[in-house]
């Protein structure tokens, strides 16, 4: 993150022109004391004399004073990790502080606003209170309506647009959610009849663009399988009750994860969908069998917290995602902190359906989840 660095900026750009305290003193109209005070950082230059610093250096005021108004993609994604450590690291107030300084800074740089509302919306349930955690969502729709009357870059303003009603959803406020994204799904367009991304795929081979023809529909072939497996953690929440259906859809989406590897393309998509496949077998009272999906739950939060930072990557068959993956606004890291993710991992398995499992040793040492 960029602070204001007026009094080295003035060093350095004074000694780069080779010229003195004097000569920049009697430019400006001001005492050579006064530039000495700048530069030591005991005093900063009158607002009116900016525009006349700034001449003299031949810069513009924003570099004068060392101000970014928008960061680049590493400076957001080194922004995000260490706003992601101080939530886990610091009291929650103070980190939240940070967050709104963070936006406060740089209110301009949509990206970075929009992966701030995506911070605050895997953090908002650290809040010591109800009240606050709704005031951390809060915080994000502002951010996100920020993004949405002020940025001109479509895919940006989109992706705000599945944030805010990711955020109406916690906020219990579904009816929000459903205005936002039903206009976009209406079945009778033609964006979803015929996929832009299939669209586009044909364009690429047509001018011969072969390599970025295989480049995204590589990708897509990656995020559809992604989403197979979202939508099957759905299915089985809106199924619970038709438990003959929810084994179908395990056993189609087992098969999909051993076939393309998933657990290790994935393991967090995956750890997800075997604790809701566990929790459905739970909530039929079938103790078996939401054991084994619970070892099978601990082995993917192991396989993640083993490693010494979380990533994403492709493998043999998926060769050309890891490009990709660096150009996503937090790059190959995922958007929770290891120690968090383990408290998650570790809180999930206090959802009453699994109380039919309490007197079961193997259920016991699975709160005590090692890595």
């Amino acid at each position: 993150m960029n602070q204001l660095h007026i009094s080295e900026n003035i060093v350095r750009l004074r000694r780069e022109r080779k010229i003195t305290q004097e000569e920049l003193a009697d430019f400006i109209g001001v005492t050579k004391a006064a530039v000495s005070k700048w530069e030591n950082g005991q005093t900063t230059p009158d607002i009116l004399l900016l525009p006349r610093l700034a001449s003299f250096f031949d810069v513009t005021i924003d570099e004068l004073l060392g101000y970014e108004a928008h960061l680049s993609r590493e400076q957001i994604r080194r922004c995000y990790m260490e706003l992601c450590r101080d939530f886990v690291n610091l009291p929650f107030p103070e980190a939240w502080e940070k967050v709104r300084s963070t936006a406060r800074c740089y209110y301009s740089c949509y990206p970075l606003l929009l992966q701030l509302s995506i911070l605050y919306l895997n953090h908002f349930m650290l809040a010591g209170t109800e009240g606050d955690s709704r005031q951390v969502l809060g915080d994000a729709i502002l951010l996100c309506d920020r993004i949405l009357e002020g940025c001109r870059d479509m895919g940006l303003c989109a992706d705000a647009a599945v944030v805010k009603a990711m955020l109406h959803l916690q906020l219990n406020a579904p009816s929000e959610a459903i205005g936002l994204l039903e206009p976009s799904e209406e079945t009778s367009h033609l964006s979803l009849q015929n996929s832009t991304g299939a669209i586009l795929l044909q364009a690429y081979l047509m001018s011969g663009e072969t390599e970025k023809a295989r480049d995204h529909a590589q990708i897509r072939h990656y995020l559809h399988l992604l989403s197979l497996v979202s939508d099957a953690i759905q299915l089985l929440t809106i199924y619970t009750d038709d438990l003959k259906r929810c084994e179908e859809i395990m056993r189609r989406t087992q098969g999909v994860i051993d076939l393309y590897h998933l657990k290790q393309l994935h393991p967090n998509l995956v750890s997800q969908y075997y604790y809701q496949a566990a929790l459905t077998y739970a909530q039929n009272e079938d103790a078996d069998h939401a054991l084994d999906m619970l070892l099978r739950f601990e082995h993917c939060v192991n396989s993640l917290l083993s490693q010494e930072h979380i990533t994403l990557h492709g493998d043999s068959y998926f060769d050309r995602l890891d490009p990709w993956i660096e150009q996503l606004p937090l790059g190959d890291h995922v958007p929770r902190d290891k120690a968090f993710a383990r408290q998650s991992a570790i809180e999930a398995l206090s959802h009453p359906a699994f109380s039919i499992l309490k007197e079961r040793e193997e259920f016991r040492s699975l709160t005590f989840i090692h890595f």
